[in-house]
């Protein structure tokens, strides 16, 4: 069955109504994005894709990288991640640092930003060059030799991180940092400037909707197991203080960014990437929101 009508219908639908939401302007360099930007692609594990809008157009996909470098630590023996890092939702802002003191410096989760450093803490612990390596990771999972970050980006990140510097040396105070902060901040800062398209994003994600499986050739890039357990994390955790509303809403395990790109999986069937920059007061894509919502209605694709 092809996607493109009702991805089409729901894209004009949303089109139609009022984009709501305001740019992240905290960080200088998104504040440059046309606004109005909106695109969508959807990709099928048995490798069709669908798309409509600015689907081609990169942008800053943020937060959804922590998902990948989740699943690059997942794969690293030790097994140390879920004795640092919960797998339960934080109900909190996504740079909150009001849970951690209760928590002895073990975050909510692993997608949330002080999980996220700490995942790039295990990241530096394990791999020889680590931002090679890991570039090198995500274009072998998207079968893109061209995905690469943005130094300006991550520079304009790191110009304003005051929140996340102090995640970070708070984290370290409880011995939950095992490198120099500074190294895991600057790590933490590039992963979250990587660029990518909606076509190029849905691709990406695509191992996750395929048990754990590269749709090119079958390559094993998580277990069915790990696979699994980084859907549930999404579905409950992808979006922050508002994951409930999107489970709700959309029923789909997804990760968005603050550089308005959403990512989300229907197991065993598809990944789907939305992109438009204006974000609703829980920092998720307006108009991406929106669109899941009913594209998942009008496809009646809800996991539940």
């Amino acid at each position: 069955m092809s996607c493109q009508t009702p991805i089409q219908t729901v894209f004009d639908t949303i089109m139609k109504l009022e984009d709501a939401g305001e740019l992240a302007t905290y960080i200088p360099e998104l504040a440059h994005v046309d606004p109005n930007k909106f695109g969508v692609c959807l990709s099928t594990v048995d490798n069709r894709q669908f798309s409509y809008g600015n689907a081609t157009d990169r942008f800053s996909i943020q937060s959804i990288a922590k998902v990948l470098a989740l699943s690059m630590a997942y794969k690293m023996p030790g097994g140390e991640i879920w004795e640092r890092v919960g797998v339960e939702p934080s109900g909190s802002p996504f740079n909150s640092l009001v849970q951690l003191e209760a928590d002895n410096g073990i975050p909510r989760n692993p997608l949330i930003n002080a999980g996220a450093l700490v995942i790039c803490d295990i990241l530096l612990s394990n791999l020889k060059n680590p931002l090679a390596d890991f570039m090198t990771f995500i274009r072998d999972v998207a079968d893109n030799p061209y995905l690469n970050y943005s130094h300006r980006i991550a520079e304009s990140e790191k110009s304003v991180g005051y929140r996340n510097i102090a995640l970070c040396y708070f984290i370290k105070s409880f011995g939950n940092i095992k490198n120099h902060p500074k190294d895991v901040l600057e790590f933490y800062f590039m992963l979250c400037s990587i660029e990518m398209s909606c076509v190029e994003l849905s691709r990406t994600f695509l191992f996750l909707a395929n048990q754990g499986r590269k749709t090119s050739d079958n390559k094993e890039i998580l277990t069915l197991s790990q696979a699994k357990r980084i859907n549930a994390i999404m579905q409950m955790c992808g979006f922050y203080d508002e994951s409930g509303e999107f489970a709700y809403e959309v029923g789909l395990p997804g990760k968005s960014g603050v550089g308005g790109g959403i990512v989300a999986i229907h197991p065993n069937t598809y990944s789907i990437a939305v992109w438009s920059p204006r974000l609703n007061k829980k920092g998720n894509s307006y108009r991406g929101m929106k669109f899941l919502e009913l594209f998942t209605t009008e496809t009646a694709s809800s996991i539940f």
